[in-house]
């Protein structure tokens, strides 16, 4: 196992779990942690999913979508340009449906649809040449409580402390945009360093230094580009995950979702 000194999180050195094969598409459960391909922010990394996918089957691999580095879970790739071509025509439709879990901070009971236009995102290094001034976009994101749960913790100023597991759709592919969302509700994703409660974050991180962002791409279903039939791709929680709903005393159950 390699370790990864920007989060802690551990994941294979040479292989990565991998849950779909044929001669179009490849789809591996990315931990998190690990970076999809080469970033000009994290110079210093040597480490990238696009990478060891190429090495573990011997075959150029196409990028189809995003994780984000802390985010866990199914990350698809293409085996050739005409069926990255044909897969991201499913993505511009909207015809793909990416579902997510997180643990998130309080209750957040039901279901719902959080529409909350966003503005994107730009990174200092790679979109310097981007408009910095875009207006805010169209994002929706449905979401459904699985569990909820209370712990004897005094995290902020109340004396127990709530938790739910969400499973989340999101509607559009913002950048951040399920965190983003959550925060925007004031349900915050537990670990989120960048859009979450600092209190929440540094209580888990005492717990346990290997702790993650609370966000998971559990499944994801699509048209197969070649034979037309649904294809539904799965991704099991790693340990890492499951840790955070031991410590937050959650309850996953399989079946519901």
């Amino acid at each position: 196992m390699m370790e990864n000194s920007a989060t802690g999180v551990l994941w294979p050195e040479q292989k990565l779990e991998i849950l779909y094969q044929d001669e179009a598409l490849v789809a591996v459960n990315k931990p998190s942690g690990l970076l999809v391909h080469r970033s000009l922010i994290d110079k210093h990394e040597t480490q990238f999913a696009m990478q060891m996918v190429r090495d573990q089957i011997g075959q150029y691999v196409y990028p189809l979508h995003r994780l984000d580095r802390p985010t866990s879970g199914v990350l698809l790739m293409a085996l050739s340009s005409e069926v990255a071509r044909l897969i991201s025509q499913q993505f511009e439709a909207r015809t793909l449906q990416k579902s997510y879990l997180a643990i998130v901070r309080g209750h957040l009971t039901g279901e719902g649809l959080i529409d909350y236009p966003l503005v994107e995102q730009l990174d200092k290094i790679a979109d310097k040449k981007a408009n910095q001034h875009q207006p805010a976009k169209a994002a929706q994101t449905q979401y459904q409580c699985l569990a909820q749960s209370e712990i004897d913790a005094e995290i902020n100023r109340y004396p127990t402390s709530r938790f739910s597991l969400l499973k989340l759709l999101p509607k559009h592919g913002r950048k951040h945009q399920i965190r983003r969302h959550l925060a925007h509700l004031r349900h915050p994703i537990i670990y989120d360093v960048n859009y979450g409660d600092n209190k929440y974050n540094k209580y888990f991180k005492n717990l346990n230094q290997a702790t993650r962002l609370a966000l998971h791409a559990h499944k994801l279903e699509l048209t197969h580009p070649v034979s037309g039939q649904p294809l539904k791709l799965k991704a099991a929680l790693d340990e890492s995950f499951k840790q955070l709903l031991t410590m937050t005393k959650l309850t996953f159950n399989e079946e519901r979702v």
